[in-house]
């Protein structure tokens, strides 16, 4: 059987991929994580268990081909195995929680379940933000590891700078210890971002004025074209979202609507399960007196990247000029690489 590097040029080569040198060098490490620890024998696992790695930890800047490495040698692995966004998997959780709570043991009982169905769960472009995740991550994944459950993370942080500046930080530390003792940290640093090499944002029209008003409404009514209007109503968890703009998976809402509320991965997860194609309009800037409504709309972009929904988004300020509150600075870099993605003319 060939090796996973050259599966993976060929990989590159049938996809019209540029091969990158630093991409190379972390599918090496990739295929001896593999032959190390993904086939030992449980034998293995019992003999060596101090030394036993059951996750990959991959980090590097936005656009860099992360999650194209990650999700190649994840499809090649024969195993069970999930990706999930980890809002979903937290929201799994706190479900499982809620109609178990008659249980003692809340997280073991989870973690078991998953077991039934999960060898490895992949979290790509791994953030924690939400300081409830974050003060019980540390018995949650030490749990998930003592099941033997392996997991593999992408994200735009280095470990030890997670959750870097939240409220009661030093509750999240021990998740941090855990992610260091059993996860292979691995680096990919490369100058480009490829995602800003795919096309220009034909869809993301800057400032609000008449011109890119009639231009979205253009394009608006062409998409729509023979479309049936509806008014869709979502119901999460006992609440209503009301959806005015609705033609056949092709929604029309304000960013009021989507980041002004009190809404988020639940309510940006029903409504990218229903979409096909989402129109944002009236995107501000954002400072610190917005945060709050910047940490949705991040959180929203990530679901809907997920989920490959294409986006046309009205702002009244350009896609490369956005400022940003300072605890959100690094991560907003990634909203801003997928939005050049998702509005681009090749992303339909």
């Amino acid at each position: 059987m060939s090796s996973l590097n050259d599966r993976f040029l060929d990989y590159c080569k049938s996809n019209g991929f540029e091969v990158n040198q630093g991409q190379i060098q972390i599918i090496k490490q990739f295929e001896n994580f593999k032959d190390k620890y993904l086939d030992s024998s449980f034998l293995d696992i019992f003999k060596n268990k101090k030394e036993k790695k059951l996750g990959i930890y991959l980090h590097g800047d936005v656009g860099v081909g992360k999650t194209m490495l990650l999700n190649f040698f994840f499809n090649s692995l024969q195993i069970k195995k999930q990706r999930l966004h980890f809002n979903e998997f937290m929201i799994k959780f706190h479900d499982f929680k809620f109609n178990n709570s008659n249980q003692d043991k809340i997280i073991e009982s989870f973690v078991k379940e998953l077991k039934k169905d999960l060898n490895l769960i992949y979290f790509d472009e791994f953030q924690v933000t939400n300081i409830v995740d974050a003060m019980i991550l540390g018995r949650l994944f030490q749990e998930i590891f003592s099941q033997n459950i392996f997991v593999f993370f992408s994200s735009n942080i280095k470990i030890e700078n997670l959750y870097k500046d939240g409220l009661q930080r030093d509750q999240f530390i021990p998740f941090i210890k855990i992610i260091n003792r059993h996860c292979v940290e691995l680096d990919l640093s490369i100058d480009n971002d490829y995602r800003l090499e795919k096309g220009g944002t034909e869809r993301f029209l800057s400032p609000l004025n008449s011109t890119n008003n009639f231009k979205a409404n253009k394009f608006f009514r062409e998409i729509t074209k023979n479309k049936k209007l509806e008014r869709k109503i979502f119901k999460i968890k006992g609440r209503n979202f009301e959806v005015e703009n609705f033609y056949d998976g092709i929604i029309r809402l304000d960013f009021k609507d989507l980041c002004d509320r009190n809404v988020g991965a639940e309510d940006y997860i029903e409504i990218a399960n229903n979409c096909s194609f989402l129109f944002i309009e009236n995107v501000p800037n954002f400072y610190e007196n917005n945060s709050n409504q910047q940490q949705r709309f991040i959180i929203m972009i990530d679901i809907l990247y997920e989920k490959n929904i294409p986006l046309l988004i009205t702002s009244e300020i350009n896609l490369n000029e956005f400022n940003s509150s300072q605890s959100l600075k690094d991560v907003f870099k990634r909203t801003i690489s997928r939005l050049n993605e998702l509005t681009s003319v090749r992303y339909l």
